[in-house]
């Protein structure tokens, strides 16, 4: 069995090396020559994704394939790169799993968000998602590919969290009254792949994020009193200096319900709220 990464960052690591655990061979984009040696030195077939011949061939015989890369001014480059070279290997792989964000919902003012919410994007990068979750949809359609699609909320685990932050000393309580987020876990993140790759559905789409949005200064105090450190202070949202990122993250409030995925797949998070996941990460030495 044989697995194809457009983007092997963060989640595509995670997800590769839990199918390397079931026996399956990895292959990988590689942008440089140095990025494509540090893969080979990992046992994983780099492929240069501006090389048609060098994308067929790790492509040849593929079973499944996870694009993590985001989406820019100019549509998915992974799109362009991806499914020509399928063609050209003339490979069908039983899943095709495409990684979007909550950001394609905008903003709802604290109200839950399902599958089926408008997407009303209000940044640019989120407009930019919604027209690649479009794109991968029509193409998979028109080619016969069971093309998934999977939308995150923030991201977090070991080396990425409210904890490491904190002992970065960047840690901050933002307070915005009424705000909430949601989140999932690296390993949940794993877990709702993994479920899809075993049931496939073609033109899917799951929201995999924990069961308790929440405001995210209560996460900041929680793991400030996980490490026994002080809480830091709280920072008014309009404080000045505040970076535009900062300020577009902060202008969706949404609760994102993860019911058809626990429906569907059978999938259920195993941090199912943030406290049980940051307990998870320092105990595991994170």
């Amino acid at each position: 069995m044989r697995l194809f990464v457009f983007g092997l960052g963060y989640v595509g690591t995670a997800f590769a090396q839990a199918l390397r655990a079931r026996g399956w061979d990895i292959a990988a984009s590689a942008r440089s020559p140095r990025q494509a040696e540090a893969l080979r030195a990992a046992g994983i077939t780099p492929a240069d994704p501006d090389d048609k011949d060098a994308m067929s061939a790790a492509l040849t015989g593929v079973n499944a394939v996870l694009i993590t890369s985001p989406p820019g001014p100019d549509g998915c480059f992974a799109l362009e790169s991806v499914i020509p070279a399928l063609a050209q290997a003339q490979a069908f792989p039983d899943w095709i799993g495409y990684l979007s964000t909550t950001g394609v919902y905008g903003d709802f003012e604290g109200r839950w968000v399902f599958e089926t919410s408008p997407l009303k994007a209000q940044s640019v990068e989120g407009a930019r998602r919604v027209g690649a979750e479009r794109d991968w949809r029509q193409v998979g359609r028109g080619m016969g590919l069971t093309v998934t699609t999977f939308r995150l909320p923030g991201i977090y685990g070991p080396g990425r969290s409210a904890l490491d932050r904190l002992r970065a000393g960047e840690g901050r309580r933002i307070v915005k009254p009424g705000q909430v987020f949601s989140r999932v876990h690296l390993d949940d993140i794993v877990s709702g792949l993994l479920a899809s790759l075993d049931q496939p559905r073609a033109g899917g789409i799951y929201n995999l994020c924990d069961d308790e949005p929440a405001p995210p200064q209560d996460v900041m105090e929680y793991a400030a009193r996980l490490l026994g450190v002080p809480v830091p202070p709280d920072l008014p949202f309009n404080t000045l200096g505040m970076s535009p990122a900062t300020r577009r993250f902060y202008a969706e409030n949404k609760r994102v319900s993860n019911a058809l995925a626990k429906a569907e797949l059978g999938w259920r998070p195993a941090y199912p709220t943030y406290r049980e996941g940051l307990k998870a990460i320092l105990e595991g030495g994170g």
